[in-house]
């Protein structure tokens, strides 16, 4: 059984997250027109908000201590109500710790970290983290995961919305 660790990001890690951004971008320009820079990154102009901004907070995931992914959660307003969520703003797990269970691990330690509500926003072209999504909140909340389609800047998302009970 490996060693799954959920580690706040200290500002010193920046460029490791920064890094693992590059990976996650790169999967996901599969689903939007992202380009490159003229550096030859993809960039994440918001990352340092994670380190000086209310409500937003910075995580790394090691196995068996090696780097495995990354989540950046934040807080905002919810999409439908206006009252606050906690929203997964960015979550990737490197494909050689895909389908292990590990994303799912440390999702649930997230959402354990920020009880009340959330959202998981999932674009619908993503096929294969739809289900891991729907697996991971139906798992933890112990009741199906509900849905709900929006549409943003041209966009089918899926969003996922549910309660972390207090600890």
């Amino acid at each position: 059984m490996p060693k799954i660790e959920l580690l706040p990001a200290a500002l010193q890690q920046q460029s490791i997250v920064a890094n693992l951004l590059e990976l996650y971008i790169h999967d996901f320009s599969e689903f939007l027109p992202l380009e490159l820079g003229s550096d030859g990154r993809f960039g994440y102009p918001d990352l340092p908000l994670y380190w000086n901004a209310p409500g937003r907070h910075p995580f790394l995931a090691r196995v068996d201590r090696n780097w495995a992914g990354l989540v950046l959660v934040k807080e905002k307003p919810d999409e439908s109500t206006g009252q606050p969520t906690w929203d997964i703003a960015e979550f990737f797990i490197v494909r050689g710790y895909r389908r292990r269970g590990i994303g799912t691990q440390v999702v649930h330690k997230v959402w354990r970290k920020f009880p009340g509500p959330w959202t998981v926003r999932v674009i619908e072209l993503n096929l294969a983290a739809l289900p891991f999504w729907e697996r991971a909140i139906t798992a933890f909340t112990g009741q199906p995961a509900e849905p709900s389609s929006i549409l943003r800047n041209g966009q089918s998302w899926t969003l996922f919305s549910f309660v972390s009970p207090p600890r």
